[in-house]
């Protein structure tokens, strides 16, 4: 008898999950028929004129703009950027820059290499490159920066006011995985990782047994500013400290293919060197693996501010003509169970934002040896520090540019040929706060997006006339409270003016050197490692 109803059940199973394919298979045809004719009369038909390129370029991002911010179309271009990040090396200027519609503003040459040999420095605004001015540019004016190894290229540039020229010859330009290690305070080896490429595990992996053989009997491993980058390489670089066959990572997606365990497969160096990560708000994606998986198995101690909560895991994915798409294709879990990812982008507030979770219904996870870990906002760190936080206002600044271009000004104002006793004292900081004042430095809080949102809505009910004088006052009341907001967050801005204003005179390595000695989260993951009752008690 039970056999007599199981063959139907299968049966009806199989009719439904066949008909849902075709179903679903029917409807992609439908509208990619729609779509296709409509591009067609629409080229053929418009009143003015377009480029077939120019639309569908703007209908892939039209159909792309309400999913998450990482699931982008790639060009041949932006295809062969990616390969050129991920693999570490690249043929070009040697510089980070930031492109704007009528100019590109270096934002940080590499020491030695042909930006820096051509004399350019940060805050520098290049509006000409050979021939072409860039205001009359109308396509991406990084492009033109681009060349092989040993060609040379004219560039006119703004400094301060003043127009300037230099030759520079392009070539090739390493991109270190690990910019910097070093022994410190007698027997802690320090590590810098700043990107997740194909380098990244060979790089560490190199720095760390050099270190050890230096005479390393502790290791902090910074990923402060670290953005992510390759998967296994995050994999990887766990697995130099925990034994082969951890799991440090699950990603789950409604694909099952996708759906898989990621475990150490390597021997490692060191299971038991006392470990201390540092992240921030900009540590990201791989960084947050990485300082998750460590985390979770009790591995390390994490010192510095909640990381940026990004869970998404991404693939590229071939389309014709050399081009690709870059899809989130899962989410990613630590050892414990927890996402951290920190923005719902599949739901939205009125403004189309996507929703931060809030931080009480984050959930409660339990470590390798029971210690509690929350989800749902990134990882928080076991010890904090404000000096390692990014507040909205802090953001706000970056975000404007504010400290980059306080920093160009104060370069060219004051010479310094020795890191040694400089620091961010009461007299610079009131300084930079005037400076923002002179510039009309402006950011909204949320609060006061929130209460514009009232009073457009008052204006349809007929009611701003009687509280616009209110609402007056309170913004006015606002604006006192952002001021002393500034203050308040002393400490994030000092350390961020600190480093955009050291890199300017003696490069990121003499940033790194005064680091060591100085900044706030290194010498409190020193202090940690030099208490070992203090470490200990931490992990238990």
């Amino acid at each position: 008898m039970k056999r007599r109803i199981l063959i139907p059940i299968l049966a009806i199973g199989l009719l439904i999950t066949s008909s849902s394919f075709r179903s679903d298979f029917f409807e992609i045809a439908k509208q990619i028929e729609i779509f296709t004719t409509l591009y067609k009369e629409l080229n053929m038909n418009y009143v003015d004129e377009n480029t077939p390129a120019t639309l569908m370029d703007n209908a892939i991002k039209g159909m792309l703009e309400d999913l998450d911010p990482y699931t982008v179309y790639w060009n041949e271009q932006a295809v062969e950027d990616a390969r050129i990040k991920n693999s570490g090396t690249y043929t070009g200027i040697g510089a980070s820059v930031r492109t704007f519609k009528d100019k590109i503003v270096i934002t940080e040459p590499f020491q030695d290499y042909p930006a820096d040999k051509a004399g350019l420095k940060a805050g520098d605004e290049i509006v000409k490159i050979g021939d072409i001015n860039l205001a009359d540019f109308e396509d991406d004016a990084g492009d033109l920066l681009k060349g092989s190894a040993g060609s040379t290229v004219d560039l006119t540039y703004r400094r301060q006011g003043k127009m300037e020229t230099t030759t520079l010859t392009r070539e090739k330009v390493d991109v270190k995985a690990v910019p910097y290690y070093k022994m410190i305070e007698g027997d802690i080896g320090y590590i810098v990782l700043r990107k997740f490429n194909r380098r990244t595990t060979v790089e560490t992996k190199a720095a760390l047994e050099e270190l050890k053989l230096g005479g390393a009997q502790k290791i902090i491993l910074d990923l402060r500013g670290n953005p992510g980058g390759l998967l296994n390489e995050a994999i990887n670089v766990v697995n130099l400290f925990v034994p082969k066959g951890e799991t440090i990572t699950t990603t789950k997606s409604v694909i099952e293919k996708y759906n898989k365990t990621y475990k150490t497969r390597n021997e490692p160096i060191d299971t038991e060197i006392p470990l201390v990560v540092l992240v921030n708000g900009r540590s990201a994606s791989a960084s947050e693996i990485v300082s998750g998986g460590l985390q979770d198995l009790d591995r390390a101690v994490v010192v510095g501010a909640r990381s940026f909560g990004k869970g998404l895991v991404q693939r590229p994915k071939k389309l014709a003509y050399g081009t690709q798409l870059k899809v989130t294709i899962s989410r990613y879990y630590t050892p414990s169970g927890r996402c951290i990812q920190a923005l719902d982008y599949w739901n939205r507030d009125e403004n189309g934002d996507p929703i931060r979770l809030d931080p009480k219904e984050y959930n409660k996870f339990k470590t390798k040896g029971g210690r509690t870990v929350y989800d749902g906002g990134g990882i928080l760190p076991d010890v904090e520090l404000e000096s390692a936080k990014f507040s909205p206002i802090t953001t706000a600044l970056l975000k404007d540019n504010a400290i980059f271009d306080y920093a160009t000004q104060y370069y060219y104002k004051n010479p310094m040929t020795d890191w040694k006793g400089f620091a961010i004292d009461d007299a610079v900081f009131q300084d930079f706060i005037q400076y923002l004042r002179k510039n009309g430095f402006e950011y909204e809080t949320e609060s006061e997006k929130k209460f514009a949102e009232a009073l457009r809505r008052a204006e349809d009910d007929e009611l701003k006339e009687d509280i616009q004088s209110s609402y007056n006052a309170l913004m006015e009341s606002i604006d006192r409270a952002k001021e002393k907001d500034l203050v308040s967050k002393k400490a994030e801005i000092k350390s961020l003016l600190s480093d955009e204003i050291l890199k300017r005179y003696f490069y990121r390595e003499g940033l790194y050197d005064y680091q060591v000695e100085n900044n706030p989260e290194i010498l409190e993951a020193i202090s940690i490692l030099n208490n070992s009752n203090r470490y200990d008690k931490i992990l238990k």
